[in-house]
């Protein structure tokens, strides 16, 4: 049996994607609308493929990517959205894809996506195939590298949080991480617009809604 993991915020994409695959008696699929569940879950379980939303709320395709190579390298993983990715490409492949499926794919090119990641082999549509030489892709890549950093949690700004939930102050959490107290401001600032808040007290309650810190935390 071949177990696939699909991430995806919209519930009615998610069970949608998995009615089609599961056609095939020999897959199965989990289901989960979270990036931090998904996390907790690898670490428990083992599956053949992984199949990622590219934007999602929090933590992003490309972010939930990175965090799993840096301890599973040899992860099949493939980009799942309905978005024009080409400006996104370079950084795709450097977080460690295996390839990218439109969510418009029929259920036949979703699993021959599938099978070709099982058998280690690249997923690239044919249209962005033919474009991977154009030098727009290369000049708009930084621009939309920054798009996904701006709306996307890092590990580094998650740990922060962390303790920032601990009542650590900035000078703590510098000694902690091994980083300057400039650094923590200006990752706080940033961790501030993301999560569309303005102060500790706030980041606090809306990472702990969101799943990004430990509850064992509070007291």
């Amino acid at each position: 049996m071949v177990r696939i993991l699909l991430v995806d915020d919209h519930p009615s994409v998610g069970e949608g994607t998995k009615n089609m695959i599961e056609q095939d008696p020999d897959m199965q699929v989990t289901v989960l609308i979270s990036a931090m569940e998904a996390l907790e879950l690898i670490e428990q379980e083992e599956f053949d493929v992984l199949l990622f939303d590219l934007n999602m709320p929090v933590i992003n395709g490309i972010e939930l990517t990175k965090r799993i190579m840096r301890t599973r390298p040899d992860s099949r993983i493939l980009i799942y959205t309905g978005y024009e990715i080409s400006p996104n490409f370079n950084v795709l492949v450097e977080a460690g894809v295996s390839g990218v499926v439109s969510k418009t794919s029929t259920r036949e090119q979703l699993l021959n996506a599938l099978r070709c990641a099982l058998r280690d082999e690249a997923v690239i549509p044919v249209s962005l195939l033919r474009q991977l030489r154009r030098r727009d892709i290369r000049l708009n890549q930084g621009r939309e590298e920054r798009l996904m950093e701006e709306v996307s949690i890092n590990e580094r700004e998650q740990e922060i949080l962390q303790e920032v939930s601990s009542g650590s102050s900035n000078r703590d959490i510098a000694t902690k991480l091994l980083m300057s107290q400039r650094t923590v401001e200006y990752n706080l600032t940033r961790i501030f617009e993301k999560l569309n808040v303005r102060s500790r007290s706030e980041a606090i309650a809306e990472a702990r809604r969101l799943g990004l810190i430990r509850t064992d935390e509070f007291i």
